[in-house]
This record gives C-alpha cells, structure tokens and sequence, in this order.
C-alpha cells in the first residue's frame, strides 16, 4: 500500500424513480441502506415537461420513466423519512426546475431543516433539451431567465446547491463527437455565466460563487482512451475559461466538478450480458484518472434497452462502484497518467477542436449583437450537427466500421439465463398506478385553498411580466397547492411555448447509395412502388407521440428515409395521437411510424389505429419502433401493428426497405425482393 492518504470515494448514485411517491420513496429507502451515498430523481415526462398528469398529453406517461410530482403534497411523501438536511439529491429535471427546487426546499423546511445547508444538484440545462432530449417548454430566452434566477437565488439563499449541472450527457446520445460534446457544454456554460453576471442580480464580487456551484454531467462511452482524455481537456478548458473570462483567483472555485452517468446509448438488446462489461470500461475512463475525477457517479442497468431495470439490476449497478472503490487499491494513489506521451496528446488534440468549436459557436448572431449559444441553437445549427454526427456513426456501425460485439460482429451466442424469460427480466409498472395517481390529484384540488392557488397564480404571471426574480412568486405557488401543470401554463401564457428545430432537413447523406449496395437497392424500391402506386413519391410520416422526447431514433429513421427517396413529413416531438392521425390525413401518407421510448406505447399506439380506422385510413400500415418488450410487440401485432422495431435491429437501411414491403403488402403488391426476383427471371428467359 502507498503511503498517500486514501481519497474519500465518490457519490455513488442509481437514477430512479417510477410509479408513484410512495412506491419511489420505498425504493430510495432500500437503495440508501444498500449504501447509495445520493440519491438521484427521475421525474415521469409530464413533471419534466409541465404537464399534470390529467393533461390529454400525459396519457400513458403517468409514472413511467421516473415518478410524478404534482405538488408539495407529492414531494413530502417521496421524501419522506429521508432527512433532506443530511442528503444530496440529484434531480434531473430542467424546463421545471425552479418548480420542484421550490418543491424540494418547501418539503426541507417542513422537516426543520436549515435550507442553507441543503445539498445537491438541479440538472436546469435547457440547451440540451433543445438538441437532443425534447423536455423543453419555453423559448429561450425566458428559459435562460430561470435559469438565471435560481442561480441567483441559491447562491444567495442556499449556497451548497449546484443550480445547475451543465448536460453533456445527453449531446453524446445524440451523436456528438468529443470535440462537440466538450464544446457546446462549455459554450452553454459560457452563455449561463454571461446571463447571470449581466443580470445584475450578483454582485461582482461574488461571482466566483456561482462559478463554484457550476457542475456538469457527462456521457462516458466504451472508448475508454478517448473519454478519459476527454475529461481531462474538460477540466483544463474549464480552468482556463473561469481564470481568463471571469477572472476568478480562487482555485477552489475553479475546480471542474462533474457527475457521470455511463453511456446508455451504447447498451444492446443483443447479448445483453455484454453490457455489463461495458458499463465496467465505462466507469473506469471517469475514475482511474485522479486529476479529471468523477465526483458522482451512477451507472445504468445491464438490461436498460429492454425495459425498466429492477431493483435488483440496480443494485448490481451500485455493487460495481463499490468494489472499484472499496476494494481496489485506486483510490491509494495520485493520477496514473500523468506523464503519458499518448494521454496529453489526445488531450491536447480534444482540447486544440474544442475551442475551435466554441470561437465559432460563440461568434453567432454577432453582427446582431446576442453572442452565445442561442443564436446557434435557434438557427439549427447544432441539432444539424449533432444529427449528421449521429448518422454518420449509424453508418459506421451498419458497414462494420464501428464493431459492436454481439450486435454486427461474434453474434453467435449461447442461450442467456438472465434474458430466458423475457416477461420477468424487467420491470412492468402497474397500469393502475397511473389511476391512482389520477385520484389523488382530483383530491389534492379538491382539499386545497383555492382562492389562495388563484391568488399566487397571478402574482407568479404579474411577476413573469416584469424583470424581478421569479422564485419568490413561485415558493408562494407551491405553498399554496398550486400543482405542475398550473404553474407551467401560467408562465405559458406569459413566456409563450417553444418547439426546437429538428436538424432533419439540414443534415447531409450519411451513406452513400452506391451501385449494387443496399441503399440503392431500397431507393430503387421506393421508386419502383411510387411509380405502380401512381404517386410522384412515396411518403412517409414519422410520429413521436405523447411526451417522449428522446427523438434521435426518429431523426435518424427520418434522414435515411429522405435519402432512400421519401417523401418525409416529421414535425418534432411531443404530438397527440389526434394531431398526427390529422397530419397522415392531410398529407396523404403512404406509411405512419411512430416511435416512442418512454413505455407508452401500450397506450398510445392502439390509440392511434383506432383514429386511423376512424378516419377511414385503411390501407396505410404503421409500424412502431422503439424499447418494446416482446410480449408488447406481439401486442401491438395483434391489434394492427404491422411491424414492430427494437434496438436488435440496428440496420437503418434495412428497416426502411421493411417499410417499403409493408406499403407494398397493404396495397396489395408483391413484396420487392419478390417483384425484383421476377424481373431478373424475366430478363433471363428474354
């Protein structure tokens, strides 16, 4: 053993959250007494979008990727029994993050404690939602307002909390390169900065306070080499930005702290076994290195693309930190890599396109005078980026580039006891827990005061309309009674709603269609049947029902499918069924997908056929793709579906030549491969 002293372990945390309160509040109990040193929040997609869970929007999402907070009422039964004042909770929560900090620090002060002396982390990256997660609500500029107003506040008022964890995590889901990744979360930490020392609100003394409180929340991939030194031209870049731009002396507050959740984009269906390696190699690229560090870290669950992990695979997942940290010797030593020849040079290659990156980042909308990342985000600039990155590393992987063991390489394989019934391998959340929480929420307005919700609702959109900090007003709403989808809609009507470009029509040809390859085979069936349909183009519509905002499956259906001839109508996230069963109409599709990752689909998608049906649609097929497990997908089939696509199938062109047979089969043609087999017969016999 050396003679350094041990360093303390990191904050070791699983992402959970599903149901209701009580059933959360349960599951944070047991993971706590299993040695989790944080807890982590993941809040339903109504919560995270501002929508109470009776909205039309919410249907189907109540409980179903993290645990609906409706009111104060809904925050003090998720904690508790949970001392607030002794815990640091993560809450992964943006476009309604002023809300449920008020929630959090109102449930803290029912149980005595001294809000000065809570701790954790309000995620609050609104640019992130913008690119690649689709949780947004405002447009940006109001967005940017709360951001700034609860950085304000905590500093003043609660000064251990992070108010905001700058999002890498979620631009590498989506496709972003290291480069981009490191380059548009400094830029989006560049432009909250900026907003915040020229608000007024901070005396500029005290800004090296808020750049203390800045954290940040990164993606860690499978290339083990590449991540690690992506953290460490993280943490000089961030040295080198605090000291030069805001000139702050203290080296304590220029200390790049960030938490880590491993890549779960990279997790197979396949083989899922592997992902249990992988999430190892992971973990390792954030925490060998002692000068670049994680200081919290959570870790998916090997089975994360089948479904809902259980609490068993999660405590797996924690069990996996534990013994790197308390049974491994790393935690005895300083940096291992300092020194290396190949680490500071792949650092200082990351850290050279970074800033390259971000001096173009920063120099848009210049000549109007709004620098910052905004201007880049409003012109579509980086979702295109980050969509052409995404398929360029699609095609990658589909060519054999990219190898993927289990899934495009070594895929022969042995009977896996952990996937042998596939019903039990994940968790299934009880439909009903979505009518009680219904109930319960009838309930909550029925007993509260409601002259005095009425009452803080007009103060919180008086206040919206002027410049004063908002979350005064909005502590006022949530001791009120006032619930999510209230607030939210207040500042509605004030701030106005948002919908984010989607990169779609700007990125460019991701695969070639080269003679004889499979893309030009499907474009020639795409042609072929536009042509026997009696239509100048086949055209597909791509749907992202409910509140489902991961939409980078969608995006990249929707590029190969332009680039394989179709017509193709997508209009973003967040769409009733109704909304896009009029869009299919009015665009006389040939084809509707929809795709959805949040669980939804045993409700949404039936809701969909059926107004099809309604309409008087009968002959367009709609095929579904997203995280569905196998008895759902027979499901689907069973009331119409006509073909169900999950992460196993990871051949984009493939699943578009599918489509193409499916429109073929529902007007009554020939599937293509057997048409293309009788014109090759028919010109052998010629």
């Amino acid at each position: 053993m050396s003679g350094q002293k041990r360093d303390r372990p990191w904050l070791m945390r699983t992402y959970a959250g599903h149901s209701t309160a009580h059933d959360s509040n349960a599951l944070y109990r047991r993971n706590l007494a299993k040695g989790q040193t944080g807890l982590s929040v993941a809040f339903d997609l109504p919560t995270q979008t501002g929508y109470d869970s009776d909205h039309v929007l919410a249907r189907g999402e109540v409980g179903r990727v993290g645990v609906p907070v409706g009111h104060v009422g809904d925050m003090r039964t998720l904690f508790d029994g949970i001392p607030l004042e002794q815990t640091n909770t993560s809450m992964t929560i943006n476009a309604t993050a002023m809300w449920l900090l008020a929630l959090y620090q109102v449930v803290a002060e029912e149980q005595g404690a001294d809000i000065a002396k809570l701790t954790g982390t309000t995620q609050n990256d609104i640019v992130k939602e913008y690119l690649s997660r689709g949780t947004h609500v405002f447009p940006p500029g109001p967005s940017v307002r709360l951001i700034t107003d609860m950085i304000a506040y905590t500093v003043a008022n609660i000064p251990k909390w992070n108010p905001i964890n700058i999002c890498s995590y979620h631009l590498q889901e989506a496709g972003a390169t290291p480069v981009q990744e490191i380059a548009y979360a400094m830029c989006t930490a560049i432009s909250v900065l900026d907003a915040v020392r020229d608000s007024g609100q901070v005396p500029a003394e005290r800004m090296g306070e808020v750049v203390g409180r800045i954290s940040f929340f990164v993606n860690a991939g499978v290339r083990f080499v590449e991540e690690m030194c992506k953290m460490r031209a993280f943490a000089a870049l961030w040295e080198k930005v605090t000291r030069e731009r805001y000139g702050i002396e203290d080296a304590k507050q220029r200390r790049f702290r960030y938490g880590v959740q491993v890549n779960s984009l990279g997790l197979t269906e396949a083989q899922p076994e592997n992902n249990v390696q992988r999430i190892v190699l992971e973990m390792l690229a954030v925490t060998l290195s002692r000068d670049a560090r994680a200081r919290a870290v959570q870790l998916p669950a090997w089975n994360e693309a089948l479904g809902l992990p259980r609490p068993w695979d999660q405590q797996w997942s924690l069990r996996i930190q534990q013994v790197l940290a308390y049974e491994s010797d790393l935690l005895e030593y300083g940096d291992l890599f300092n020194g290396s020849a190949v680490v500071e040079a792949k650092t200082a290659e990351l850290l050279a396109g970074a800033e390259a990156e971000i001096a173009k980042v920063l120099a848009m909308g210049a000549e109007d005078g709004n620098r910052g990342i905004i201007p880049a985000v409003e012109s579509g600039y980086l979702k295109s980026n980050l969509v052409a990155s995404h398929a360029a590393r699609r095609a990658r992987i589909e060519s054999g580039e990219d190898k993927i063991v289990g899934v495009n390489c070594f895929d022969t394989t042995e009977e896996s006891p952990l996937t042998a019934d596939l019903d039990t391998a994940i968790m299934v959340v009880d439909p009903a827990s979505e009518q009680s929480v219904l109930a319960a929420l009838k309930q909550w307005r029925e007993q509260r005061d409601e002259a005095a919700v009425q009452i803080a609702l007009e103060e919180l959109k008086a206040t919206a309309a002027t410049t004063a900090n908002l979350m005064p007003a909005t502590l006022a709403c949530a001791r009120a009674g006032v619930t999510t989808g209230e607030w939210s809609f207040a500042l509605r009507e004030v701030f106005g709603e948002y919908r984010a470009p989607t990169g779609v029509g700007g990125a460019p040809v991701a695969v070639a269609a080269e003679p004889g390859g499979e893309l030009a085979g499907v474009r020639e069936a795409v042609a072929a049947t536009a042509a026997e349909l009696g239509a100048g183009k086949l055209r597909l519509l791509v749907g992202k029902p409910g509140l489902d905002g991961h939409s980078n499956g969608a995006e990249q259906i929707a590029v190969r499918a332009r680039d394989a001839g179709f017509e193709v109508v997508y209009q973003g996230i967040r769409l009733t069924p109704e909304q896009i069963v009029s869009a299919a109409v009015a665009e006389d599709v040939h084809c509707v997908g929809l795709s959805i990752l949040s669980g939804a689909h045993p409700e949404l998608v039936p809701d969909v056929l059926h107004r099809l049906r309604r309409a008087g649609v009968e002959d367009v097929p709609v095929v579904v793709g997203g995280i569905i497990p196998a008895a759902d997908a027979e499901a689907l089939k069973a009331a119409g579906v006509a073909a169900v696509f999950t992460p196993k199938d990871f051949g984009i062109t493939t699943i578009i030549g599918r489509i193409v047979d499916e429109i073929r089969l529902a007007n009554r043609l020939q599937p293509w491969a057997a048409t293309l087999h009788g014109i090759e017969q028919q010109a052998a016999t010629s």
